[in-house]
């Protein structure tokens, strides 16, 4: 009976485990993921005139023209600096906690979550998740959806490998 109740345990255990895991694709693209970025450009699809709009909560996308992102891989932590002072951004370090998000059927999306000075999530528990367009070891673009004054669209971040 001992070894019957250990033996359930330890399926149970890998039954978790497994459920919890993550792709071995999602794997490779953190790892791909992994290191310095700036996000050189940004553009829109669909809609024009969206320069002053708030993106994560955070600050006018023109502020994040420029931004450097850092991406740990083992841990799932990083953070963006915003540095453009010229544009009037207030200059920032943001901690983020990021992941591949996995769905069955769907592609494959980047995520995270704003974290405050003590790695608490920001925005109620919040977060924000982008299509991964294209990922190579020096781009990623990411595709954010997005209604702007009634109209569908999409904001398209550009970056490159540091």
């Amino acid at each position: 009976m001992k070894f019957l109740n250990s033996s359930l345990i330890i399926l149970l255990f890998a039954i978790t485990l497994s459920a919890c895991s993550v792709s071995k694709e999602a794997r490779s693209m953190k790892k791909t993921i992994n290191g310095n970025w700036v996000l050189q450009t940004i553009t829109t699809e669909g809609i024009t005139g969206v320069t002053k709009t708030k993106i994560f909560n955070e600050a006018d996308f023109g502020c994040f023209i420029g931004s450097e992102w850092n991406f740990i891989a083992n841990n799932s932590m990083g953070s963006y600096t915003l540095v453009d002072k010229e544009k009037g951004c207030t200059p920032l370090t943001r901690f983020i906690r990021w992941s591949i998000y996995e769905q069955e059927g769907m592609d494959k999306q980047f995520q995270f979550k704003r974290l405050d000075d003590k790695k608490n999530s920001m925005d109620n528990g919040d977060g924000f998740r982008l299509s991964l367009m294209q990922l190579d070891k020096d781009k990623m673009r990411l595709k954010s959806e997005i209604v702007f004054a009634g109209q569908a669209g999409a904001i398209i971040y550009n970056f490159v490998k540091k």
